[in-house]
């Protein structure tokens, strides 16, 4: 397959990790299929727009235009391939692992896989997936053996939204498959379109890599959360702490406090790996379970040091104007998946707050309904006067940070943006 051209590539799945394999995929001039169930994003892709901040429109256009990249949601206009994809969410459900999009997008596959084709998962699952769950779903629906008549292959996603250094094709991308052919298979579709491919003997170190990998930053942040609240009930700076620490050329890694995390890995992944840790020897992770419950209680902390603030000036947070800087989970992108700052915004409203919300980077028609009574507006000069207290929570760089300190009654700073100008109108979470 190395070194043939053009192949016939089915993606499944046009989201944040879909969207930039097919592109890159046609743009090395494959002919590409992106299939998504979603036919509102098929149509925007087809008109040559782009939803995602790693994929340009202008980039679309040539690929659209020339027929090399083809978004659709009708199953009939998916026909055979020598190669198909599948980037589809792993979402938990009650802290259990929905893999239903994972095995409908195997029904589809199977049902025009051919002798000779590669299949390869990138959706983000606990170990034995790709070979116990994926391919048995392959082999009813097409007839077909895995390893022998097609190659089965496992290649975690390693998307960071909205990172220009760090992209599809410059971050080292691992491989795998269920038996050496299959990962000979994989690993030579992906050198086409990475930099550098890091071959991996099976699917389930593949696998448990991704999740480690992870867990790894999840549990991290975990212990900074906790030492915050720890560090500001003894009167001590953590965030001055860390940057000191992070001085060690060695043995250190930096790691800051914030409102929580989000995104579609870091909630999710741990939790991934520590119901597989309870399935295979009986009992889950208690280091992934602490530090998964650390993290999802930070809304609730910032909330409580909001509701703080107004207390200690005899105040009620019900009734009172709160507006929230950014919603995404991480500056530089309008990714709202899992972001910490809709649950601070949920809880808000729960307590009685006004809350409005400015974020340049997320639509309204984004805002998820769960967020009803929570108005979008601009942080311009009268938003941020008329707010009885602000709570920076996403640092986007479009912020005019002198105007936020200048013109905010109360600021309460949960990414340490403003750690060089606390006041006390200015506190850090």
């Amino acid at each position: 397959m190395a070194g043939v051209l053009p192949l016939r590539v089915l993606v499944v799945g046009q989201g944040y990790v879909g969207l930039p394999l097919a592109v890159r995929a046609a743009q090395m001039g494959h002919h590409v299929v992106g299939l998504d169930t979603n036919a509102q994003l098929t149509g925007v892709l087809a008109c040559g727009i782009s939803p995602i901040e790693d994929i340009t429109s202008a980039q679309l256009e040539p690929l659209l235009h020339d027929g090399t990249y083809r978004p659709t949601s009708v199953l009939h206009d998916v026909t055979e391939f020598d190669v198909a994809v599948i980037a589809v969410p792993t979402p938990l459900r009650e802290g259990v692992p929905d893999l239903s999009y994972v095995l409908t997008a195997g029904q589809t596959v199977g049902r025009h896989l051919r002798e000779g084709a590669l299949v390869v998962l990138e959706s983000t699952s606990y170990p034995g997936t790709t070979r116990t769950v994926l391919g048995p779903v392959l082999e009813e629906v097409s007839g077909l053996r895995m390893g022998s008549q097609f190659a089965l292959g496992f290649s975690p996603e390693r998307i960071d939204p909205g990172n220009r250094l760090w992209t599809l094709a410059t971050t080292p991308k691992i491989v795998s498959g269920i038996n050496s052919l299959s990962l000979r298979r994989t690993a030579a579709f992906y050198s086409e379109l990475v930099e550098r491919v890091v071959p991996v003997g099976r699917c389930e170190e593949a696998e448990l890599a991704k999740l480690l990998e992870n867990t790894f930053r999840a549990v991290n942040i975990a212990l900074v959360n906790e030492l915050a609240e720890l560090a500001r009930d003894a009167g001590l700076n953590l965030r001055e702490a860390v940057a000191a620490a992070a001085t060690k050329p060695f043995g250190f890694m930096r790691f800051d406090p914030g409102p929580g995390i989000g995104g579609h890995c870091l909630p999710i992944d741990p939790v991934y790996l520590s119901w597989w840790a309870k399935q295979a020897r009986g009992q889950g992770s208690r280091m992934i379970d602490l530090a998964a419950r650390i993290n999802a209680d930070r809304p609730s902390y910032v909330v409580n040091r909001v509701g703080q603030y107004f207390t200690s000036r005899g105040l009620s947070l019900d009734g009172a104007r709160v507006l929230l800087l950014g919603l995404a989970y991480k500056p530089g992108s309008g990714d709202l998946r899992e972001s910490p700052a809709l649950e601070v915004a949920h809880l808000l409203v729960g307590r009685g707050a006004l809350v409005t919300a400015a974020d340049p980077l997320v639509g309204s028609d984004a805002v998820p309904a769960t967020l009803d009574g929570v108005q979008l507006v601009g942080a311009t000069d009268e938003e941020l006067a008329s707010a009885d207290a602000v709570v920076l929570l996403t640092d986007h760089e479009a912020f005019d940070y002198d105007r936020v300190v200048a013109l905010s009654s109360f600021v309460l700073d949960c990414r340490g943006r403003l750690a060089d100008r606390l006041t006390a109108a200015v506190e850090q979470l």
